[in-house]
């Protein structure tokens, strides 16, 4: 029998801010308007509830839920089955000005799970987790003093694991691809999940269609439909984006015998394109979007309620 191999990953950094202002940043963690976790160049954290014990969620594949918690301290996360062991934060006081920021990870693995450990995942926890202090400090004194630098491997890991689009039917928030013609011979829909961070205005997804020329035929909330009629067929892209996914839909008309010959060669490569460019813009834009700490920073602060 395979032992296990208990691997332990130790990320501390010394933060020149009180204990206090990193731990109301902790406190944040998860939530609508969590200002330290790198999304949403990876995937956000999240939770069925508030941060605190009993809380199940994570990010991305990996799996957990809150077994400890001391607001303003220390979170502690304990991973689901099958695999095993937590990660958690720590916060450290070291006088009244500066504090140390921890994160440990103890994981037990085995066999090839050790190995993929050791060749992936690790490169991608360590720059998640650093990115996490990143954004720490700009959120705290304004500037993070020498931010992580992704290295060729962990981008190529990126770009492999990044999200895929997924089929389905026309969203019904795309009313101008729904009435673009009276009869429709195609039609299909590839929809991908937005990231905290993210423009949701269809006008930033456009470069999906990178390449193509076609001209505009008209905007609604959160549409753009784009377009172009031949003599052998009609056709029509629509970018619709909501405050969940952002969905590049097709439709088409054929007129004639050349129509259908056409469309015949083209839908066979055509799902596979739509997906292509729909996942490549998505993640260009995440790259792209404001880091955590900015997006904070930049929010609106709340007016103190007037007194009586």
């Amino acid at each position: 029998m395979r032992r296990f191999r208990t691997i332990r990953n130790v990320h501390e950094r010394i933060i020149e801010a009180p204990a206090q202002a990193v731990g109301s940043l902790l406190d944040r963690l998860s939530s609508a308007d969590d200002p330290i976790w790198p999304a949403p160049a990876w995937p956000p954290m999240r939770f069925d509830r508030a941060l605190g014990v009993g809380a199940d969620g994570g990010h991305g594949f990996v799996r957990y839920r809150v077994t400890a918690y001391k607001p303003g301290r220390r979170a502690r996360f304990d991973f689901n089955p099958p695999m095993s062991g937590h990660h958690e934060f720590v916060i450290e006081p070291l006088g009244q000005e500066r504090c140390r920021l921890r994160h440990t990870l103890e994981l037990q693995r085995r066999g090839p799970r050790a190995l993929g450990w050791t060749l992936a995942v690790r490169w991608m926890h360590d720059t998640v987790v650093e990115e996490v202090f990143d954004n720490v400090e700009r959120a705290t004194t304004g500037t993070a003093t020498n931010p992580v630098r992704w290295s060729p491997w962990v981008r190529l890991l990126h770009r492999l694991m990044w999200d895929r689009a997924t089929g389905g039917d026309l969203p019904a928030g795309t009313r101008l691809a729904r009435a673009a013609f009276e009869r429709t011979h195609y039609s299909d829909a590839w929809r991908i999940p937005l990231r905290p961070g993210m423009p949701q205005d269809p006008e930033s997804w456009r470069g999906v269609l990178r390449g193509a020329s076609f001209p505009v035929v008209g905007r609604e909330g959160g549409e753009v439909l784009l377009g172009e009629d031949a003599g052998h067929l009609d056709f029509r892209a629509s970018i619709h984006v909501d405050d969940r996914q952002a969905t590049l839909s097709t439709v088409v008309r054929i007129h004639n015998w050349r129509g259908r010959l056409y469309w015949a060669v083209v839908k066979r490569f055509h799902p596979f394109m739509a997906r292509t460019m729909l996942r490549r813009v998505h993640r260009r834009l995440a790259l792209a979007a404001p880091s955590a700490a900015e997006r904070a920073q930049s929010a609106p602060v709340p007016a103190a309620p007037r007194g009586r």
